[in-house]
């Protein structure tokens, strides 16, 4: 593991979840829960910045100790997740979601999708992603017909891994969206032009009097990899995916070794 450039704690710890806080098994390790604890203890916050919506913070956070700002939907939403209240929420305009739905699933046939409003999930019944709180539509053109909100449009593939589909969505040259994806599970996540995890985290920053530089990230795929290039000290997992451990400055150990902790308890101390 890469020591911290910085020899003062920082002023906030702004962390992924699935794939770094999160064990493999989705736990809280006790040691997580301490070493978040000691943050609090030394004044800094702590920030989820996540790309699932608020529903399913809400336990994590919980299993976390975690009682202040989650950003979730890759930016999209900012939650206060003591209260269970958005505080802000950067939506995708229906034209928008559709025009960019309809070009990937023409260079990535097959394809299913799903709107996510931020409340629950509107998926088409073949959707390759299950959602406890979820409105089933038998066509693609239903999804359309809906008035909720939309804070990212979903595009899932059995046949594709999602890197694979990124680089079909980049030679599809999309312009106006922000396309991502957290993993191999053959799905892209489609956000509206400048919302990323770091724009939203910056503007939360920015409110509070905290620079860049006063800011440790941690993060394993390539949706965390504007975070992570953003702060002053960006930690990719060592389970992270080869485009974060080849561009993330800093390494930590694995979550499911804890890594996050490892790194607090260097900084904030346990």
């Amino acid at each position: 593991m890469t020591a911290s450039p910085s020899r003062t704690p920082p002023r906030l710890v702004a962390t992924d979840l699935d794939g770094t806080l999160l064990r493999s098994d989705g736990t809280v390790s006790e040691r997580t829960r301490r070493a978040l604890r000691s943050v609090a203890a030394a004044g800094a916050e702590v920030v989820f910045v996540t790309a699932r919506p608020p529903r399913y913070v809400d336990g994590i956070a919980e299993g976390a100790g975690h009682e202040g700002t989650a950003i979730c939907c890759n930016g999209a939403i900012v939650y206060d997740v003591p209260g269970r209240q958005f505080l802000d929420a950067r939506l995708m305009p229906t034209a928008v979601a559709r025009k960019a739905a309809e070009a990937l699933v023409a260079v990535l046939p097959g394809s299913t999708l799903a709107l996510e409003t931020g409340h629950r999930l509107i998926s088409e019944r073949d959707f390759g992603k299950k959602d406890f709180q979820e409105v089933i539509v038998e066509t693609a053109a239903e999804l359309w017909e809906s008035d909720e909100d939309i804070v990212k449009l979903l595009v899932h593939s059995s046949r594709h891994h999602a890197d694979l589909m990124m680089t079909a969505a980049q030679d599809a040259a999309l312009t106006g969206v922000e396309v991502t994806h957290s993993g191999g599970s053959g799905m892209l996540e489609v956000s509206s032009p400048g919302v990323t995890k770091a724009g939203t985290l910056a503007l939360w920053c920015a409110a509070r009097g905290i620079g860049a530089s006063e800011v440790v990230t941690f993060g394993d795929m390539p949706n965390d990899l504007s975070t992570l290039t953003w702060a002053g000290a960006g930690y990719a997992m060592s389970n992270a995916h080869p485009d974060v451990l080849a561009a993330a400055p800093l390494r930590a150990a694995s979550n499911d070794e804890d890594g996050v902790a490892r790194v607090l308890e260097e900084l904030y101390g346990a």
